[in-house]
């Protein structure tokens, strides 16, 4: 499928040090977060235990720790930091443009 930037939220509603969640309108999940005026967006899903992290989680720097099992995960590069999570979140590359957090999404969601 053809990727392309999808707008996901204004930029001024992902407050720093923040986690917030957005449905597409295929019904996939994405988590943005805001580290230090830096957005990253990643699938919102824990890999280990299906927790939204967007609710469930707990952002500290870089770092998002899920609070069902204590796993956690870098939201710059999506790769799992602690246990019990051993699979990495899926990143997708994004950027601010106009005062929107925009991400590569294909058209499919994936």
């Amino acid at each position: 499928m053809e990727s392309k930037m999808r707008k996901l939220v204004k930029a001024d509603e992902v407050p720093e040090g923040e986690i917030v969640g957005v449905t597409l309108p295929d019904g996939k999940q994405l988590a943005i977060y805001n580290v230090r005026g830096q957005f990253y967006v990643t699938d919102d899903r824990c890999t280990h235990g299906e927790a939204l992290l967007s609710e469930d989680g707990e952002l500290d720097d870089c770092i998002v720790e899920c609070s069902w099992h204590f796993g956690a995960f870098d939201v710059t590069t999506g790769e799992a930091k602690a246990m019990p999570c051993t699979q990495a979140l899926r990143t997708y590359q994004s950027e601010l443009k106009d005062g929107w957090v925009v991400a590569e999404v294909s058209a499919d969601g994936s």
